[in-house]
């Protein structure tokens, strides 16, 4: 069977026979749990093509198809679904299919598949991720995750089948949001920026909006920026500083140089017009040193030129 533990840092925990500890991304919180104990499940195998549609494997056994959501992390959607394909690979799992957005399809693959609804799981059409995976034995298990972002929150979708007589897939439970000393804090959900601040201490200002090559910020009333101001005049003791990231055009001391550029347009607007304390900000940059997608496509460049904000408080 597949167990799912969720919790806020990412412990490795040991694969057991006959069960996969799977360790979600810190801050997940389960938004949909249905098992069917005698069901069926139709696992997309390939991509959607106009004269076959989406090829799937007819699966029957128990179907278990959870969801789960969670905010305020800088990994991408493909550095999500990497993490935990390697945990289905160490379980003992081979990877039959995967594939991204347009390659599985787009929009035809989307809607050709089963998908949980909104707003339990979210489907950004132009980043997503899917893989399907089984492990052999007798009878066959197979798992499917469908991976994705909004632009504060991620979002992953596990469909399990499994012998019919499997035993229920425990997932952690968490009593309360307090961590006693020295042990593991529980989940916790991270939705907007002044939580993400106090339990993960850094926040991707996604909407932001940059030119290639361009240090200043584009018009448009930010939410992200609204948000991080009202967290800021609440919590006037806090310090943010916010670091700036570009695609990999061009050298390194040069987007060095931009980054900077870019998080200090973020810092004057957060001063200028939302009346932030200019002692609660710094701005630096590390050019294109953390990448959150890969610099070879226009989305992926895109994604990367950003800014974030990172709390440096110790207190």
């Amino acid at each position: 069977m597949l167990r799912v533990l969720v919790a806020v840092f990412a412990v490795i925990l040991p694969l057991q026979a006959g069960a996969t500890d799977v360790q979600l991304p810190e801050g997940a919180a389960l938004t949909r749990d249905r098992v069917e104990l005698e069901g069926t499940y139709e696992m997309p195998i390939g991509a959607w093509h106009e004269d076959s549609a989406v090829p799937a494997m007819s699966l029957a056994g128990r179907v278990v198809r959870q969801a789960w959501r969670f905010g305020g992390t800088g990994m991408s959607s493909y550095q999500i679904l990497l993490n935990l394909r390697s945990q289905l690979v160490e379980a003992g799992y081979e990877i039959v299919f995967e594939c991204e957005d347009a390659a599985c399809g787009g929009f035809d693959f989307r809607y050709g598949t089963e998908v949980v609804g909104e707003p339990d799981m979210h489907v950004d059409l132009g980043d997503f991720r899917y893989l399907a995976a089984i492990l052999p034995g007798d009878p066959t298990e197979a798992v499917s995750l469908l991976v994705s972002r909004s632009t504060s929150a991620g979002f992953v979708q596990m469909i399990h089948v499994g012998p019919a007589d499997a035993a229920e897939i425990p997932v952690e439970p968490q009593a309360s949001t307090k961590a006693e000393p020295g042990s593991a804090l529980p989940a916790v959900i991270a939705d907007d920026i002044g939580t993400a601040m106090e339990r993960v201490g850094r926040f991707i200002l996604a909407d932001l909006v940059f030119a290639t090559g361009s240090s200043e910020l584009g018009p448009g009333d930010y939410t992200s920026l609204s948000e991080l101001a009202a967290y800021l005049a609440a919590n006037p003791e806090k310090r943010v500083a916010l670091v700036g990231h570009t695609d990999a055009e061009g050298s390194l001391a040069g987007n060095i140089s931009l980054s900077k550029r870019r998080a200090a347009s973020v810092m004057d607007r957060l001063v200028n017009d939302f009346g932030v304390n200019a002692g609660q900000l710094e701005a630096e940059g590390i050019g294109y040193l953390a990448p959150i997608a890969s610099n070879q496509s226009d989305d992926g460049r895109t994604r990367n030129r950003r800014v974030e904000a990172i709390l440096v408080s110790t207190e």
